[in-house]
């Protein structure tokens, strides 16, 4: 029985930090772990420009903690109105690792994003000329779509669409949620690939809402049927290239997150890579955990896996409730806080 596992040091390819306090507070917690991390661009202002691209990146870089080498690659948040000689300058000139589309209104601080997918396809053509990564939060948020349908109807309704016009476009399906989407991305490799997290790795819709509403289970996209955590955890631990690691760990403040009207997004950072560890023992594929966790995402990217390692033990610890956000005054949950895991990062 394996108890002890080392593996080049990881990449997050799909992460919230937000910013100021409680990015000083959550940071550390991935920097720790992970080589590399996509920041999420949906900040209150976000991360529209170049300029503001610059400016965030200093900002993580000076939370970071002293001897740090975590590296944040910065997005573009894509608008109706986002300019293409922007997007361009801001990736030739080490800013941008990619560009990120939310549909308006799919998820937290959403509402500037995409409403008219004509007045993208300029950005989307530049992109495809210069080999810029297109990442993409695959929901159809219309009224008439069920919530746990949007995911499917985005891929039908815009994502094909999308493939065929741009058949050059990198893209990232980011947080797959669904069998349907599995199906897909594995269907239009490697022109697609796609982030998975922990939690869908893990949790059903009956864990969220079977025996009481467990609000700090809300996420967007859903976690969904028994059949679609089932088909992530296939896709995971097969080594193939298309499927990477993305947390998607987003800290909230608990008053937030458990509001009458709650709030999407959990934060794992805390645990991401014991749970992913714990999902691939269970499946029998710790062997595949270096290819999802290391070395698929970069090679989406076109970037090489990190030089170093972290190693992973079989041993058993307890997993902190909640995270204290200073400045705040605030706590925010973590993901299995005050669960026991069996698998612990031990070197890093």
């Amino acid at each position: 029985m394996t108890t002890r596992i080392t593996i080049k040091r990881p990449d997050d390819w799909h992460l919230h930090i937000r910013d100021h306090d409680m990015m000083r507070a959550c940071l550390p917690y991935t920097a720790r772990v992970f080589g590399r991390a996509i920041c999420m661009p949906n900040l209150i202002p976000p991360v529209r420009t170049m300029a503001d691209g610059v400016a965030y990146r200093e900002r993580i870089l000076a939370a970071l903690p002293k001897g740090s080498k975590f590296k944040p690659l910065i997005t573009c948040y894509l608008t109706d109105d986002t300019d293409p000689d922007d997007v361009e300058r801001g990736h030739r000139e080490g800013v941008f690792t990619a560009v990120k589309m939310y549909p308006a209104n799919a998820t937290t601080n959403s509402a500037a994003g995409v409403t008219d997918y004509a007045k993208i396809e300029r950005v989307l053509a530049r992109m495809e000329k210069i080999g810029m990564r297109f990442l993409i939060h695959c929901e159809e948020v219309r009224p008439d779509v069920d919530v746990f349908d949007r995911e499917a109807r985005f891929i039908e309704d815009r994502l094909i669409p999308m493939t065929r016009k741009f058949p050059g476009l990198r893209i990232v399906h980011e947080h797959l949620s669904s069998k349907f989407g599995v199906d897909y991305v594995r269907s239009a490799a490697p022109q697609v690939g796609a982030s998975i997290t922990p939690y869908h790795l893990e949790l059903n819709r009956t864990d969220w809402l079977g025996h009481g509403n467990r609000p700090y289970m809300y996420v967007a996209p859903v976690i969904k049927r028994e059949a679609d955590r089932l088909a992530l955890r296939d896709a995971a631990t097969s080594g193939e290239a298309c499927f990477f690691l993305g947390t998607d760990s987003a800290p909230h403040p608990i008053a937030r997150k458990l509001a009458q009207v709650g709030i999407p997004g959990i934060f794992n950072a805390p645990c991401a890579m014991e749970t992913y560890a714990k999902v691939f023992e269970e499946e029998g594929k710790l062997d595949k955990l270096e290819a999802f966790a290391s070395l698929n995402g970069p090679k989406h990217y076109g970037l090489h896996p990190n030089a170093d390692t972290i190693t992973l033990e079989k041993r058993s610890w307890t997993v902190p409730v909640a995270m204290k956000v200073e400045g705040l005054d605030e706590l925010a949950m973590i993901y299995k806080g005050g669960e026991t895991i069996a698998w612990q990062v031990v070197e890093c």
